[in-house]
This record gives structure tokens, C-alpha cells and sequence, in this order.
């Protein structure tokens, strides 16, 4: 899912903007997806895999705002990373962006390079977050082959209990515990306690993340 080739979604109402950030991503092996509102760009259908959003801030009639785009996305868990572009200096504005998440707040006119480095970073911080998905996923694919006494160990594990701790805890004998325990860190792929711990935090930071809608 991390690999491939990367997809940079531009909406602006100028053509001239958008069609000359679309050529530059794509002479540097980029997909590129042009979009003159932000209601055109609602209306697709983002690729799962590493992508990055070229924004402006303002759009004429009714179309939502850049910050509005920005909100609504966070709103409904979709967390592509967003370069702003502006033609006017708010710095209101271009604060709030940053603080919702944004990659970078560029003012027009800029140079080919900025725009280049943030689309860059913004899709590499994409693909590390592609990575971590994928690495939480395969790890909770191990959890579920896991029984309901070897799930308890996991747990007692993780609070730094040892062998003869859990065995008192849960009534049965040190040796069982250490056979439950066994099973357990080699359906887990896992060697140590440490490694218990991180299993189960980054299970629990990837889901506080995905509350949070990554706004």
C-alpha cells in the first residue's frame, strides 16, 4: 500500500497555477489530478496510497474554503497532507492551517523548488503514515489469532508482571503460565516483554490517531 507511485491532487481556480504545479510534479514522476474548486475535488475518490493536496485558500461563489476543505477532511478521517498556497497575506490564516496539520503555508507567487520540497515532504510524511497503518494491521491480525487466556497474559505482560505475577493473578499454575506465555509471543512473532509493550501502545496511539481525524 506504501509504494507506488504518488498521486498530488492541485485545486485552484487559475488554471495558469494549477497546470503549471501539475507539469512540475509530473516531470518529477508524479500523478497529478487537477481540480479548479473544492467541490470538484470533493467529489473524488482519494487514493489509498501516498498522495499529497496542492491548496488554495480562497475560491469565488459558494465553493467551500481551503481552511473549510481542510476542516471537513480532518471531520471525516481523511489525512492527506496539504501544502496551502495563497495569493493574499493572512497570517491569521495561514497559522490556523498549521495548526490544523498542514505540510507547508506558501504565499504566491513562490519558488518552483518550495513548492517541490512540499509536495515532497508531504508525501513522505503520507507514506510513513501508510507504513505505520500497514505495520498496526499485520500486528493486529496476530493479536486475533490469539485465546482469551493468552490475551490476559499479553496484558499482564505488558503491566510488567512476570511468569510467577501472572500465575498468581490468574489461579493457575507457573508452568501453565509459561506455556500460555509461550504460545503467545511466538503466535506474536515477539522475544521480549519490551516488545509486548510497544505492540499494544502503537495499536493504542494508531487508534487515539484515527479519532482524532489527524486534524
Amino acid at each position: 500500500m506504501n509504494s507506488g507511485q504518488a498521486i498530488v491532487y492541485i485545486v485552484d481556480d487559475e488554471i495558469q497555477i494549477r497546470t503549471a504545479i501539475g507539469s512540475l510534479c509530473e516531470e518529477t514522476g508524479h500523478q497529478v489530478k487537477l481540480f479548479a474548486s473544492t467541490e470538484e475535488f470533493l467529489a473524488e475518490n482519494i487514493s489509498p496510497g501516498p498522495s499529497c493536496l496542492v491548496l488554495d485558500v480562497r475560491f469565488p461563489g459558494t465553493s467551500p474554503t481551503g481552511l473549510e476543505l481542510q476542516r471537513r477532511l480532518a471531520e471525516t478521517g481523511v489525512p492527506i497532507p496539504i501544502v496551502f498556497i495563497s495569493g493574499h497575506s493572512d497570517v491569521r490564516v495561514s497559522v490556523e492551517a498549521m495548526k490544523r496539520g498542514a505540510v507547508e503555508f506558501l504565499p504566491k507567487p513562490f519558488r518552483e523548488q518550495e513548492i517541490l520540497d512540499a509536495i515532497r515532504h508531504g508525501i513522505e510524511r503520507d507514506r510513513r503514515r501508510l507504513e505505520r497503518e500497514d505495520t498496526v494491521r499485520e500486528a493486529r491480525q496476530r493479536v486475533d489469532t490469539l485465546t482469551a487466556r493468552e490475551r490476559e497474559i499479553m496484558l499482564l505482560m505488558a503491566e510488567g508482571l512476570v511468569a510467577k505475577q501472572i500465575a498468581a493473578r490468574l489461579g493457575v499454575s507457573e508452568v501453565t503460565a509459561k506455556v500460555h506465555r509461550a504460545r503467545m509471543m511466538r503466535k506474536l512473532e515477539l522475544r521480549t516483554p519490551i516488545e509486548v509493550v510497544r505492540l499494544i501502545d502503537s495499536m493504542g496511539r494508531e487508534a487515539e490517531t484515527t479519532r482524532a481525524g489527524m486534524g
